[in-house]
């Protein structure tokens, strides 16, 4: 080796005498070197023209040239900064990095000839600085875990390391562990108390730190307490817990719950007040020695109660149609509550959840099945109740889908228990998902849709089928089209304003509803009526309702004048049967019934008036015959003193229209006793009769 004193770093030249004749004399050499120094690998042959050098770096090439070539050698990318290739074939690396550390081959070929190589170990190395040293931990417990010691360095690279303890060479053994980097102290005792040395070599520096060691003792053996001692805990209790060891320096005492560092400011002592249920569980006491982080731990359980939120919750639920699951809850106790199904079995239990499955059989019909909650401060208990499907009426409900398309809607709800699965068919086909029909997750829904009302009115019957473990029970329906079963109209009290109820067949396709008047405009909110162009005689549409209404608020209304409405049923553009007439006039006001019991008490009245009059006549025609009868002779002085009697005053309801009856006593007297000639017979005028309903 020799230096190149023309390189601005002293850069060390590495001369390898290379001597071989083409027909292959080989040698190797290491060279190491320092980090950021320029090193040749240098080699000497025999001139041979056109010799081909090749350079290596492992098995990658790097340079290739042609000795006295005119032509630039070839350096691979990347690596013309750090490669130079000499007049002589040789590798110079300039300002060599420590990543260049490796294997080198040179190949010398001439074609026709044999290839000559050879091979070079170039190792790089750093100065060696800032080394530390470190014990982990630095001051450990008598007999307790090991020692560790470690060194870091800043920067160089290391050859060889050497331990010594109070100036002796540390050797592994069944106390001594050395490792790459560490030397570990195995069950480290008072005697290895002292002054540790560690030596760091490469060829280019040594480096030596030291590092003191003190073994300590302690903490002992936790003792744990819980004041006052219970096997579990009321919430809202107060609880004091304490946790003590010996040792030097006296240990930290930290308590620990669920990960997290209870603060206890009495020095060993943990107190709970008003525990709850949440702070029941293991509790952590952590014994630290400051010195030697030594640490000793230990754990004590608090058991704190508290009742499950509410009473257990039962259900049943079908398993395959054909069997039965029974589940039973009952959470938020602590601990969770114990459950079981007695009736079912005496065996299987669980806590918050449980669930049995059966096979479902009639016996299980409507009967009642108890589920047991059992927990340290309650008892409780459900029950559940399966039964088949019960029977049900299929309902239909109409829609318009944003397409045009009228969309029936038919729902077959059936009160089971596990709920019951419903299948649909059609005029004998089974019924499946598609374009025309949707069947809902449920299955309790099938949904048709078609642009033409007719579409639906010619299809077969909609059969459904609801069913689950214990029974089934089917459901028909004949879609019909547009019309309304009933219909009522309200006024209120002023007559402005009516409401307009109906009601339509379950089976009916209903889009919507056009309300219909016929009468004078409606007023306007002035109170003057509205002019339109429809004649009073015709109906005028006024209102357009959806499918789901069933009333329309008419408003305001002249009450002095008399008006007629009606609903007409609507699916899509196809009208219904409009419903009855609803008139309201005038004064109007009466119901139906009343209005048809005074229609019929008028022919009556009139029958009751012909009865009367009937009978007045025949009981004043009874006292005219009576009159006309043979009267006895009278003694005349009577009857002079009869004709003497002066006339008396009419009574009071003759004073009136009506002129006092003839004296028919005065028509029987003798013609020698008439002082005048006989009157005509005049017949009472007719009395009226008043009749009141």
């Amino acid at each position: 080796m020799r230096l190149e004193e023309s390189e601005k770093l002293g850069a060390l030249f590495l001369s390898v005498l290379f001597c071989f004749t083409l027909q292959g004399a080989k040698c190797q050499q290491v060279v190491n070197a320092l980090t950021g120094t320029n090193v040749t690998l240098a080699v000497s042959f025999s001139i041979v023209p056109h010799l081909v050098v090749f350079w290596l770096k492992g098995n990658i090439p790097v340079v290739t040239w042609t000795i006295n070539s005119s032509s630039p050698p070839s350096i691979a990318p990347g690596r013309t900064n750090v490669l130079r290739i000499e007049t002589n074939g040789s590798l110079t690396f300039v300002n060599v990095p420590l990543s260049y550390s490796d294997n080198y081959t040179v190949q010398l070929t001439k074609s026709g000839l044999e290839t000559a190589s050879t091979a070079f170990t170039l190792n790089i190395f750093e100065i060696i600085q800032n080394v530390t040293l470190s014990a982990q931990p630095d001051l450990a417990k008598e007999g307790t875990e090991n020692i560790t010691l470690q060194y870091s360095v800043l920067q160089g690279t290391v050859k060889q390391q050497m331990w010594l303890f109070n100036g002796r060479e540390v050797k592994n053994g069944s106390h001594y562990l050395i490792e790459r980097r560490s030397l570990v102290i195995l069950g480290p005792n008072r005697t290895d108390t002292g002054l540790y040395t560690l030596s760091l070599t490469n060829p280019f520096n040594t480096v030596t730190t030291h590092k003191n060691v003190t073994v300590f003792y302690g903490p002992d053996e936790p003792i744990v307490e819980v004041h006052p001692a219970l096997p579990f805990y009321e919430a809202g209790a107060t609880l004091n817990l304490s946790c003590q060891a010996q040792g030097f320096p006296l240990p930290i005492v930290q308590w620990m719950f669920g990960g997290q560092i209870v603060p206890n400011p009495q020095q060993g002592h943990l107190i709970l007040t008003n525990v709850q249920t949440s702070q029941g569980g293991v509790y952590k006491c952590s014994l630290l020695n400051e010195v030697t982080k030594e640490k000793q731990e230990k754990n004590v359980t608090l058991n704190v109660y508290e009742r499950p939120q509410g009473s257990p919750m039962c259900s049943v639920l079908s398993v395959d149609d054909a069997a039965l699951q029974y589940q039973c809850g009952w959470t938020g106790g602590t601990p969770p509550a114990h459950l079981s199904f007695p009736v079912l079995s005496n065996t299987i239990t669980g806590t918050e959840n449980l669930s049995l499955t059966v096979i479902a059989s009639a016996n299980f019909d409507k009967k009642t099945v108890i589920c047991m909650g059992d927990h340290p401060l309650e008892q409780n208990k459900c029950n559940v109740t399966a039964s088949a499907p019960m029977k049900f009426l299929p309902s239909v409900e109409t829609t318009v889908d944003p397409d045009g398309k009228i969309a029936v809607t038919i729902s077959c709800l059936s009160e089971a228990s596990p709920q019951a699965v419903v299948s649909w068919s059609r005029g004998g086909g089974v019924v499946v998902n598609g374009t025309t029909h949707q069947i809902s997750n449920d299955t309790a829904k099938l949904k048709i849709r078609n642009y033409n009302i007719s579409s639906f009115l010619l299809m077969p019957n909609v059969t459904c089928t609801c069913r689950n473990p214990l029974g089934s029970q089917r459901g028909q329906i004949q879609l019909q089209g547009p019309s309304i079963s009933d219909s009522s109209l309200f006024p209120n009290q002023d007559g402005t304003v009516i409401t307009l109820t109906w009601e339509v067949p379950p089976s009916a396709i209903v889009t919507g509803f056009e309300i219909q008047m016929k009468g004078p405009p409606l007023m306007s909110k002035n109170g003057k009526s509205v002019n339109t162009k429809s004649s009073s005689d015709e109906y005028q549409f006024i209102q357009q309702k959806p499918g789901s209404a069933r009333s329309a608020d008419i408003f305001p209304l002249d009450p002095n004048l008399t008006y007629r409405f009606r609903i007409v049923p609507k699916a899509r553009l196809t009208e219904g049967k409009p419903s009855e007439i609803h008139r309201i006039s005038p004064g109007e006001g009466l119901s139906g019934s009343a209005i048809a019991g005074i229609a019929a008490g008028i022919p009556c009245s009139i029958l009751f008036l012909v009865l009367l009059c009937g009978l007045i006549y025949l009981i004043v025609y009874c006292n005219k015959n009576k009159n006309r009868q043979t009267r006895y002779p009278i003694s005349r002085a009577v009857e002079k003193a009869k004709i003497t009697q002066p006339n008396t005053i009419p009574h009071n309801l003759l004073t009136g229209r009506l002129k006092s009856p003839p004296d028919y006593d005065r028509l029987h007297q003798a013609p020698s006793e008439r002082s005048v000639a006989l009157p005509t017979f005049v017949p009472p005028p007719p009395v009226r009769v008043a009749t009141t309903v």
